[in-house]
């Protein structure tokens, strides 16, 4: 009875063992990135996170060779009982992550649309808030155009300190009825200048918000 329990585990362990070797080299890369952070099991089942179910299996085989150890000191049979019961339990775990890998990964895709429709949501609702409404919203949506963006501020700053310096040296000459008007002028451009910063600081803070990484677990079973 006892030899006749452990080899019918470890048939239907091999069995599984042949399906989830081959679900796992089927899959493809980009379902392996999407759940690498996932764990699809309950942790009293297994210790487990990624696309990958071999590790559960590895994990099963421990607890066959667990049983086969409480056979032979003759434990009681409710120990007994309830460590088959535990084993089975793995196996339907397994089986039914195996079944629902494609359903797992379009959740993994429909969270992750989820989470950058909802970074881009803020973005926009900051950006609204910032007082730079001269910069498109679009641009809020794009590392690449943040840069460009930051590259043109860049050059409006030395711009702007180019005009101040020659509007300096205009007012160092000009007739004492012109001194009012230059200095307006360059305290304008000094306010331009300064809200120019502003908004390299704002486009700074905005593309790393943009790039920081996503973190995420999930658990199924």
């Amino acid at each position: 009875m006892t030899s006749e329990l452990l080899n019918r585990l470890r048939v239907q362990h091999k069995q599984l063992e042949q399906e989830v070797l081959q679900h796992d080299a089927m899959l493809p890369k980009g379902e392996r990135r999407l759940l690498q952070d996932t764990e699809r099991f309950n942790d009293e089942l297994f210790i487990q996170s990624g696309a990958e179910l071999k590790p559960c299996i590895e994990q099963i085989a421990k607890s066959i060779k667990q049983l086969e150890k409480l056979l032979k000191n003759k434990v009681s049979l409710n120990t007994i009982a309830l460590s088959c019961e535990r084993i089975q339990d793995r196996f339907t775990a397994v089986r039914r992550a195996l079944s629902t890998t494609t359903l797992g990964v379009k959740s993994a895709q429909q969270q992750k649309a989820s989470r950058i429709a909802q970074a881009r949501s803020r973005r926009k609702k900051s950006h609204d808030q910032s007082g730079f409404n001269w910069i498109a919203a679009g641009v809020m949506q794009n590392s690449h155009q943040l840069y460009e963006e930051l590259n043109k501020h860049h050059n409006w700053v030395k711009k702007f300190e180019q005009k101040i310096q020659s509007l300096q040296s205009e007012l160092e000459n000009c007739h004492s009825a012109d001194k009012i008007k230059k200095q307006n002028e360059i305290l304008l451009v000094h306010r331009r200048l300064g809200k120019c910063r502003q908004a390299i600081s704002y486009i700074e803070d905005r593309i790393q918000a943009f790039e920081r990484p996503y973190t995420h677990s999930n658990r199924r079973y």
